[in-house]
């Protein structure tokens, strides 16, 4: 009989391991912008050959997260003043119409936002700024689904990466910021409670747009 596979034999392909290794570090701010990786620095740290090494990180060049320099290394790219523009551009567009088209929220939806909210408060209160970046994220990520359209969803799904690490950064930056988001999602919760469209379009905006205000020296 064939032997049971190993615990070898079950893990991802080896330039997938690096490109999560990668990905989750420059994400999570455990590579800052500015940080220079080396092949051979990654490829023992994953336990793999450079092969593999080279493959995720053109694919992570791919998706902007790093710039590669021949014979040097790959050059992890800070969060620019421009690209945190577009995005919050491109969140305003989905995010108001998508709050505007919850009214009447369905109660599956608000229960889920209530989760959301508290998951925050007890990631906040264990200093998990990571987490509470993903939950962040994934409580405006439910009200754009909740809108039903799939095209939509995606487009705002393509934002992930660059909301969650723009989220980390921030929040290291303005620890102050948490506590006013948590409260900010609570008032938006409140709006869709009580069947409010204009009351929650009015604070998405408020919520999304101070994220550009700091980028541009003007945080409230």
């Amino acid at each position: 009989m064939p032997s049971a596979p190993t615990v070898q034999d079950r893990q991802p392909p080896a330039a997938e391991r690096v490109y999560a290794h990668v990905k989750e570090a420059v994400l999570h701010r455990r590579y800052e912008g500015g940080t220079l990786l080396t092949e051979g620095g990654l490829a023992e740290a994953v336990g793999v050959s450079r092969t593999p090494v080279r493959e995720a990180l053109l694919r992570l060049e791919g998706e902007g997260l790093l710039k590669l320099y021949p014979k040097k290394g790959a050059l992890v790219l800070a969060v620019s003043a421009q690209e945190i523009s577009d995005v919050v551009e491109t969140r305003l567009l989905v995010e108001k119409h998508a709050a505007a088209k919850a009214v009447p929220a369905p109660p599956a939806l608000i229960r889920r936002l209530e989760e959301l909210v508290d998951d925050m408060r007890r990631q906040a209160e264990a200093g998990d700024l990571a987490a509470v970046s993903v939950s962040d994220r994934a409580f405006h990520a439910e009200i754009v689904r909740n809108a039903g359209n799939q095209i939509l969803s995606r487009l705002y799904d393509q934002l992930r990466d660059r909301q969650l690490r723009m989220g980390v950064a921030v929040m290291h930056a303005h620890p102050d910021r948490i506590a006013k988001n948590i409260a900010e999602h609570t008032e938006i919760l409140t709006a869709l409670r009580n069947g409010d469209a204009e009351a929650a379009t009015g604070i998405v905006d408020r919520h999304v747009s101070w994220v550009r205000n700091l980028a541009q020296g003007e945080a409230r």
